[in-house]
């Protein structure tokens, strides 16, 4: 049977996005951040997203079966909204929210998605709109993407989704079986979060920046145990800390956050501005202990014996692109191989939901292999946007383009690289990309500062070949999509030096030729010029604006920094005064 099934996400309020599977085959899938240029997209709906998939796929709006959502109504049979309620009764007008009125949003945000739609072209009266529940879409998305044919554990903790923060079950013959769900607040997710607010960063943003300042701190200087425990199956939030909601809530120039002014009293004040110094590093240290810790009891106590009997795990959610936890699990002698969706966020709902319902209709999807989904431009659309552009760039088109590129980035220059399709989710993964050689001293400070703008503490992660993962990494495990880190081996450590972190891992992109040539191919040519196929990568964009989509979003971004090379498809954009 023919089937066409169109993913929406956005109903949390941020990060919405589409995807487009056409008979179990991913077509497409894209963030609407990246068209229109506002990072994470708040309070939007996917249109210019769901119109792009649809151009791509060639079809109308009257040629899609059914429209998934991930975000589902929830029984008041059930325990989420009593749990919610119970949790919450220091806020009593919350907690009755929770019972009376528990599914308004859902209710808002189906009239939002039916709004788009029309907006779209649909017809409201033909198409078929399913929810999904939103634990279930994240699900979906790992499990249903992995490819694993055995039975697979299935790992999901993030915020939260309607009410749910965590999800453990199991995936078998297609079919996806809950076995616990966490609710709000009781979310470690949701803790982190809060956490990541006090440490002066903005929530659903600032995580991954929690995590690569851990590794300049010593856990061992606070014990954060009070924070949260886990005790007989059960996860408790302490909610005098964090996962606050109404009075509770700690104030500052009117915006509340998600701790409690008892946080205050006993870490001392919010961090302010980019340094990372003592205590706050300390700090970032202790939550990312207690948040591994945390993680791995609940897996083994939900999970254990599923893992030990196929050593299969999927997992999805925000938490699933904490990248020192995914380490932990892949460490285990039990696990043989962990499966995270590379858009684990929010954003990769829109998959999960539409391969969720795909499923369920009886037609299985492919296994994820790459995630260039978005949009593609030619040398002629390239060249159209020089002519458009008011800096009026001086371009060239060239031949042996990545052995070009590779010259200049061995000369100890960043490059701007834009190259096929547009990646979905937040990794940069040699479509949209800034690249530089890492065995040149100095080059990652250099894309900090006069490119990137960003803390001088964040790592920057390596892209390397099939042939040299082996030799530079600890570990064997396919890593496609960016979402673990490995230790890398002393000699590499002095070989390729700005791709290390502090503590001596790296997050790695190992490459498969086929996925991407034109990557592959540029490292290959690093490694005759320099020894090591490996490249510096990190995203095309500046500080909180989202990854570049379009040649005129490249443009944009290459004349408001100050790299000198850009390299689009063949068409190589240099800045005066720099050599070629």
């Amino acid at each position: 049977m023919s089937l066409t099934v169109l993913g929406l996400s956005g109903a949390l309020s941020h990060d919405p996005s589409a995807a487009l599977y056409i008979d179990g085959k991913l077509i497409a899938a894209v963030e609407e951040e990246r068209f229109v240029r506002d990072k994470h997209a708040k309070n939007r709906m996917p249109y210019e997203a769901a119109k792009f998939c649809l151009e791509q796929a060639g079809i109308t709006p009257a040629d899609v079966d059914v429209v998934a959502i991930p975000y589902a109504p929830i029984s008041l049979l059930g325990e989420a909204r009593w749990h919610y309620a119970k949790r919450y009764a220091y806020a009593p007008d919350r907690a009755l929210d929770a019972i009376l009125f528990g599914n308004r949003r859902y209710h808002r945000y189906r009239k939002r998605i039916e709004w788009c739609l029309v907006q779209l072209g649909f017809d409201l009266k033909k198409v078929k709109l399913e929810a999904v529940e939103h634990h279930l879409a994240h699900a979906s998305s790992a499990y249903h993407c992995s490819g694993f044919s055995e039975k697979t554990a299935i790992l999901g903790i993030d915020g939260k989704g309607e009410y749910a923060t965590t999800f453990f079950g199991y995936g078998e013959n297609g079919k996806i079986h809950k076995i616990k769900e966490f609710y709000d607040p009781d979310s470690l997710g949701g803790l982190y979060g809060a956490l990541t607010e006090f440490l002066g960063f903005e929530m659903l943003d600032g995580e991954f920046k929690v995590m690569g300042m851990a590794p300049y701190g010593d856990a061992s200087k606070y014990d954060f145990s009070r924070l949260a425990t886990f005790e007989n199956g059960e996860l408790i939030i302490n909610t005098d800390y964090a996962n606050v909601i109404g009075f509770r809530r700690y104030k500052e120039k009117g915006k509340g956050y998600y701790f409690s002014p008892k946080l205050i009293e006993w870490l001392g004040p919010k961090r302010e501005g980019d340094i990372a110094d003592d205590p706050y590093i300390h700090y970032a240290a202790s939550m990312q202990a207690l948040f591994e810790r945390l993680a791995l009891e609940m897996m083994d106590y939900y999970l254990g014996d599923i893992i030990r009997e196929t050593g299969k795990i999927a997992f999805a959610g925000g938490c699933a692109l904490n990248v020192k936890l995914n380490q932990k699990i892949i460490a285990r002698p039990e696990v043989k191989e962990l499966f995270v969706q590379p858009a684990s966020g929010d954003a990769g709902t829109a998959v999960g939901a539409a391969a969720y319902v795909s499923h369920a209709r009886g037609v299985p999807v492919e296994k994820m292999e790459h995630v260039y989904l978005g949009p593609g431009y030619s040398n002629e659309d390239v060249i159209a946007a020089c002519a458009r552009h008011p800096q009026a760039p001086k371009w060239q088109k060239i031949e042996n383009m990545p052995q070009r590129i590779a010259e200049i980035m061995v000369a100890g220059n960043p490059v701007a690289w834009f190259q096929g399709r547009l990646e979905f989710g937040p990794r940069a993964l040699g479509g949209r990309s800034i690249i530089g050689c890492p065995s040149v001293p100095g080059v990652a400070d250099r894309i900090n500062a006069q490119i990137k703008f960003r803390e001088r503490w964040r790592p920057f992660c390596p892209s390397m070949l099939d042939t040299v993962a082996p030799q530079m990494l600890k570990v064997d495990h396919p890593s496609p999509f960016m979402t673990f880190t490995f230790e890398v081996n002393e000699e590499w450590k002095s070989r390729v030096p700005e791709v290390v972190h502090e503590d001596g891992t790296s997050r790695a992109q190992v490459l498969e030729r086929w996925h991407n040539p034109r990557w592959y191919d540029l490292m290959v040519e690093l490694e005759k010029l320099t020894g090591n196929g490996v490249s510096l990568n990190t995203s095309l964009n500046r500080r909180g604006e989202p990854m570049v989509c379009s040649p005129t979003d490249a443009l944009n971004m290459f004349f408001g920094s100050d790299l000198q090379y850009l390299i689009m498809e063949d068409i190589l954009v240099v800045k005066e005064g720099a050599g070629v």
